[in-house]
């Protein structure tokens, strides 16, 4: 039998993204778990975020974001993007990340990420303590040793973060793969 737990989302693990948003000049990344997939044709994805959020302001100006997925070098800069305000300081200044130009919107992407997803915003959602801001994905970057032979993400190369509860985890051990079933 189970036991009954303390209420919550439950739903673990899930995606760590830290999402660059802002101008060249004037930018700030944050880090989120509440993201995912929302729809295949449009793509789009979605990040839940606090109002109170410096970064929530910004990405509803601009009406643009970067979900740039970080690796397990990364998880020191990434928890230091989801612990510390960008009113206070400039966090790819202090966490020493590189601004790389993305290719469609204006924010930066953050060059040590594996993979970036730029995006541009298509609706926000007030859902009570977090708004989901609904972003079209509008470009898909990736570091060339993270591709396989058919242009493809090989995720068994990428050691991405993900995080449950209070805790990071990398997991990139392939186990299975969708049609399984149908062998």
């Amino acid at each position: 039998m189970k036991e009954t737990i303390k209420l919550g989302t439950g739903l673990s693990p899930v995606p760590v993204v830290m999402v660059s948003c802002g101008g060249q000049t004037e930018s700030n990344i944050t880090t989120i778990a509440w993201t995912g997939v929302l729809n295949s044709e449009p793509p789009l994805v979605y990040i839940s975020v606090r109002p109170t959020r410096y970064s929530y302001h910004i990405i509803k100006e601009t009406e643009e974001f970067v979900l740039n997925i970080p690796d397990e070098k990364l998880i020191w800069e990434a928890d230091f993007c989801g612990t510390k305000s960008g009113k206070e300081m400039d966090k790819f200044e202090e966490a020493s990340l590189s601004k790389e130009q993305s290719k469609i919107v204006k924010c930066p992407s953050i060059q040590e990420c594996p993979i970036s997803i730029e995006c541009k915003l298509k609706e926000v959602k007030h859902l009570g303590t977090h708004d989901m801001l609904i972003g079209e994905v509008v470009c898909i970057n990736c570091k060339k040793e993270y591709l396989n032979e058919k242009g493809d993400i090989d995720y068994t190369k990428t050691n991405l973060l993900t995080y449950a509860g209070t805790d990071y985890f990398v997991n990139n051990k392939k186990v299975g793969e969708r049609g399984i079933c149908l062998k």
